[in-house]
């Protein structure tokens, strides 16, 4: 049994290309194709996946991009459990503009999930998750299911004794109640959970420390892109910086990141040191082309000099 399993509910069929310039009201003629299985837990196992970890997805599939995750993801060999639908998969579209080195992300909704496929995807973790040490519920709900659908998945991951570890944004992430062992927000999504504009460093401490406090979440990692990251716990902050690099495309980096934390904690490496590690992934997910995650060379490479930088 694999040691990770994740949950998502708004999966999609990436695809990335490249023109020369966007254009309104032209025809543009776009570079071959590239197609990868995503969505944000999706994108978690692939990243521990490609790291040497083992992790399973589960997720709703219907229509032909339903089909083309289930075969990327085999192509792939990463294990997963998909909940046929009778809806469409949604398609996302990144498109480089090669003159400018500008991406544009264009993101579609997902399909009406029903309540009872609600309930498989949920009856599905409930046979898969008593095996692994760490549940991770991560990206957006579709159409249909209720925003304090989370909620549910940490009553079950309680019920199981397992740790749940979420990654969403907006009234799912304001709506997902307590008992989570590790929040991962950007800085935006902070603002949005706490109610109040983040200006300063001290801001950032106290509402990560807030949640917290309030029995929201055992750990919140901030994810703060091009400066760093800062951890939250019951004993205080901690600040991580980042390794500059040249950014190719940024999708699929916040996931990279989460694949490395919770990888890192399977490996038994200290939070800290977790958070390093996760750091390594999210960055090395830059130098990618579309919608490539991280490679696990890169991954490596990075996690030395970050834990060199930080030796004594």
């Amino acid at each position: 049994m694999q040691p990770i399993v994740t949950l998502t509910m708004n999966p999609a069929l990436d695809i990335a290309t490249a023109t020369d310039r966007v254009v309104p009201a032209h025809k543009l003629r776009c570079a071959a194709p590239r197609y990868d299985p995503g969505g944000g837990g999706i994108n978690v196992a692939r990243g521990v996946h490609a790291l040497g970890g083992g992790a399973i997805a589960i997720f709703p599939a219907g229509g032909a991009a339903g089909e083309m995750i289930r075969h990327l993801l085999e192509q792939e060999g990463v294990a997963h459990h998909p909940i046929a639908i009778a809806g469409f998969t949604r398609e996302s579209l990144a498109v480089d503009e090669r003159e400018t080195g500008r991406q544009y992300r264009f993101i579609l909704p997902g399909p009406e999930i029903s309540e009872r496929d609600q309930e498989r995807c949920l009856d599905e973790l409930s046979l898969l998750a008593p095996k692994a040490d760490f549940i991770v519920a991560s990206g957006s709900l579709p159409i249909g299911v209720s925003d304090d659908f989370y909620t549910r998945v940490a009553e079950l991951a309680k019920k199981l004794g397992k740790r749940l570890i979420l990654d969403t944004s907006g009234s799912a992430l304001k709506k997902a109640g307590g008992g989570i062992y590790l929040l991962k927000p950007s800085l935006r999504e902070l603002e949005d959970l706490s109610g109040r504009e983040i200006r300063s460093e001290g801001d950032q401490e106290r509402a990560a420390r807030q949640i917290v406090e309030e029995g929201r979440s055992e750990i919140v990692v901030l994810s703060l892109g091009a400066e760093g990251a800062l951890l939250a716990t019951t004993d205080g902050c901690e600040r991580f910086a980042a390794i500059p690099v040249e950014a190719k495309s940024t999708v699929g980096a916040g996931d990279s990141m989460l694949a490395g934390v919770v990888l890192g904690l399977c490996r038994g490496l200290p939070l800290p040191e977790a958070v390093r590690f996760g750091m390594a992934a999210g960055t090395a997910a830059l130098f990618g082309a579309g919608t490539e995650l991280c490679r696990r060379a890169d991954v490596e490479r990075l996690y030395q000099l970050m834990s060199g930088a930080n030796s004594p």
